[in-house]
């Protein structure tokens, strides 16, 4: 039964890394298309980049997480 536990925190955790990823995608699309249109310095947009560069190494962290976990899981 420790095992099925186990599948399904790691299950979880993987769904949750994928929306970080897919909202982490939409916001720096949006902040790019609006800060544009909106015509925010470059200095402005670099920050919302430095923001989705950050959600993204925060993906691969939870991404590298998972993977240990379930080589651990698997023995």
């Amino acid at each position: 039964m420790m095992g099925d536990e186990a599948r399904e925190k790691l299950a979880r955790k993987g769904r949750v890394t994928a929306l970080v990823i897919a909202g982490t995608g939409v916001f720096w699309i949006l902040s790019t298309l609006i800060g544009t249109r909106m015509g925010l310095s470059q200095r402005t947009l670099a920050l919302f980049d430095l923001f989705a560069l950050a959600g993204f190494v925060l993906a691969i962290v939870m991404i590298f997480q998972i993977w240990r976990a379930r080589r651990e899981l698997e023995g």
